[in-house]
């Protein structure tokens, strides 16, 4: 019997970030509430908001003002997102920056029930240090593995932007029991852009679950570092794609997803069952 979960990932951009921090977070959250609630209009469960949802893509640079954004987990944004997903009947993926009790700071994403209350959060594990990329200048490498979490709709998980470039984890989701996983980002044209339409629905085939893939849309002022190309997708456990969202706008990009496809391809392939773990050791040892 079909078993389905309608989601929505919330595509926007942040045009220009020269105000107060505080200006520019308070108008990124103002933005997309509403966008949230048309989602949910019709008739979205699940609805993902990109990295660093209520900010700029700041680590394009490094400017340690930009910490002042962090917060703690709860603190005031899960707290007004858990009011929105619990007034609208959803589950939420919040997208911040996180800073913890012992003064870390983490690239993190909250997930939130229908009923308001925290589920848990994910720590982004693969951070980039590359031109354009600075997140290790911010933020630390995820302490707290790959969670999964059940929202009542679907078990989800949630890898964030460059950890897709990593098949571990991803693995490592599918094995845990995630039925959909979520990969907001912030990805900008040049080298990566043909691998955003092949990597994750290679996951997806992979690992026999559905795939949500969240991209930020526009240039970010001051920053110029390119261009985000948006391109938001749904896409199966076959890797076919079931919605794409513009490449150069705000969108709101809905799916429908049968969770009971995710048994019948694996019966299919059965991948899982071909596992040979006592063969994986090499994956786990330090580059020679």
């Amino acid at each position: 019997m079909p078993r389905t979960v309608k989601c929505a990932l919330i595509q926007t951009g942040c045009p220009d970030a020269s105000g107060a921090i505080a200006d520019v977070k308070r108008d990124m959250i103002t933005r997309q509430i509403p966008m949230i609630e048309e989602a949910a209009s019709r008739g979205s469960n699940i609805v993902c908001l990109q990295e660093l949802f209520y900010a700029p893509y700041f680590p394009a640079g490094e400017d340690p003002g930009w910490l002042e954004i962090a917060e703690p987990v709860p603190g005031p944004t899960t707290a007004e997102m858990g009011e929105v997903a619990r007034r609208l009947s959803i589950a939420l993926i919040a997208p911040i920056a996180e800073r913890a009790e012992d003064g870390r700071y983490y690239n993190t994403a909250v997930v939130l029930g229908p009923d308001g209350a925290i589920l848990g959060k994910y720590r982004k594990v693969h951070l980039p240090d590359l031109e354009g990329f600075r997140e290790k200048f911010y933020f630390e490498p995820g302490d707290a593995g790959y969670p999964v979490f059940d929202t009542g709709f679907a078990r989800i998980g949630v890898y964030i932007c460059f950890d897709r470039h990593y098949p571990e984890g991803a693995r490592a989701l599918g094995l845990k029991g995630a039925e959909i996983v979520f990969n907001p980002s912030a990805t900008v044209e040049g080298l990566s852009r043909h691998l955003w339409d092949v990597e994750q629905r290679a996951h997806a085939i992979a690992n026999a679950y559905f795939v949500g893939a969240l991209n930020r849309v526009g240039r970010e002022k001051p920053w110029e570092s390119g261009r985000f190309y948006g391109s938001s997708y749904f896409c199966d456990p076959a890797g076919k794609v079931l919605a794409k969202g513009s490449d150069s706008g705000d969108d709101i990009i809905i799916a429908d997803l049968d969770l009971s496809v995710i048994e019948s391809v694996r019966d299919l392939w059965r991948f899982y069952e071909g596992r040979r773990p006592d063969t994986y050791g090499d994956l786990v040892k330090p580059l020679q």
